[in-house]
């Protein structure tokens, strides 16, 4: 799954460490997730949403075959 995770925390100035502190996962969890390593529960994906001020729709897309 694709996602734009780092480009919306980078235009928000944010850091890895910083979104991941207030969404109460780990700095390697979001690394992981913005390096499509992992996926994250609908509850992550939930609070990553809140947290960057978009959709859970407008962060993630299934990958392009």
């Amino acid at each position: 799954m694709k996602n734009k995770i780092r480009e919306i925390r980078k235009e928000m100035g944010l850091s890895q460490e910083e979104l991941a502190r207030r969404c109460g996962v780990s700095r390697q969890t979001v690394n992981a997730i913005e390096n499509d390593k992992y996926d994250p529960t609908l509850a992550l994906a939930f609070r990553l949403g809140r947290e960057l001020d978009t959709r859970v729709d407008e962060l993630f897309a299934p990958e392009e075959e």
